[in-house]
């Protein structure tokens, strides 16, 4: 092993021990997926100051991950997240001068960043409640699966905000479209599970005692398939919303030459001819 190999492996952190404070950390017996879950059911797991920061620093580190790849992300006790603590976060900013209240925005909008940034695709389970911050959170993640019972709202302009929260007037309308994304954003107003299925929120909806076994099947799958080139699609559907179609397309290209040029191309080649599962090692 080379001096620069041993170099950039010396950046690679193992995640499957990380001890989370503010929320709970689960990685699957093999290491490949973690379930990250909001844990405050009494209160319908609201975040604090705190967890937005650990969740801001977690998902930037994970991109030095050597065993994550990929995420789950759920609530206990049957809700999601009902978004920030009333008492914990917006009673507090009522009281804080503009440079702090920019400072806290701009640390809310660095979660949603480091989500898009990693290279982990990211799997939200909602069930009950996802409101306010706990939307956005949903509305970061790469797929969304949810229950009947799942009710999510962009509830910013009920509490005299602006619907412009944490990227939701940039990402929503790209997720369901400028005019649905608008009337949520306006009105605040609880979209329902088959609502937000049928307007392309969420991918697919599953009974809640199947939800997180569902999601967890799913992540497991991507995490076993060719997790390298994952992150490239990942990164690729990132940049290209500011692209035209002509740096897209040469994007694309120089992007799908890398993913040539790893050894999971040749070992998928090498698993097709020999009529075999292949088994990618993302390099």
């Amino acid at each position: 092993m080379s001096e620069q190999t041993i170099s950039m492996n010396s950046h690679l952190k193992a995640f499957k021990t990380y001890q989370a404070q503010h929320f709970l950390w689960e990685v699957s017996e093999n290491g490949r997926v973690a379930t990250l879950t909001l844990n405050r059911p009494d209160r319908k797991n609201p975040l604090t100051f705190e967890s937005y920061a650990e969740l801001r620093d977690l998902f930037q580190n994970l991109t030095y991950a050597s065993d994550i790849r990929t995420v789950v992300l759920t609530g206990a006790g049957g809700n999601f997240s009902s978004g920030g603590d009333v008492f914990e976060i917006i009673e507090p900013l009522t009281k804080m001068p503009m440079p702090e209240l920019l400072a806290f925005t701009r640390m809310t909008g660095d979660v949603v960043k480091a989500m898009r940034k990693c290279p982990q695709p990211i799997i939200a389970a909602v069930d009950g409640i996802c409101a306010g911050a706990g939307a956005i959170l949903v509305m970061a993640s790469d797929l969304r699966l949810a229950t009947p019972e799942a009710k999510t709202a962009f509830l910013f302009t009920r509490v005299g905000l602006a619907g412009a929260d944490m990227g939701a007037c940039g990402i929503l309308p790209r997720i369901i479209g400028q005019g649905r994304a608008a009337e949520l954003l306006y009105t605040g107003r609880f979209m329902g599970a088959e609502e937000g299925k049928d307007w392309g929120f969420y991918n697919h909806l599953h009974a809640q005692e199947n939800l997180l076994g569902e999601a967890q099947k799913l992540a497991a799958t991507l995490a076993d398939g060719p997790y390298f080139a994952h992150g490239i699609t990942k990164t690729m559907m990132r940049q290209e919303w500011a692209m035209g179609i002509e740096e897209m397309i040469e994007s694309e290209a120089q992007a799908q030459a890398i993913c040539m040029a790893t050894q999971d191309f040749c070992r998928a080649f090498e698993a097709f001819a020999a009529k075999r599962r292949p088994e990618f090692e993302g390099n």
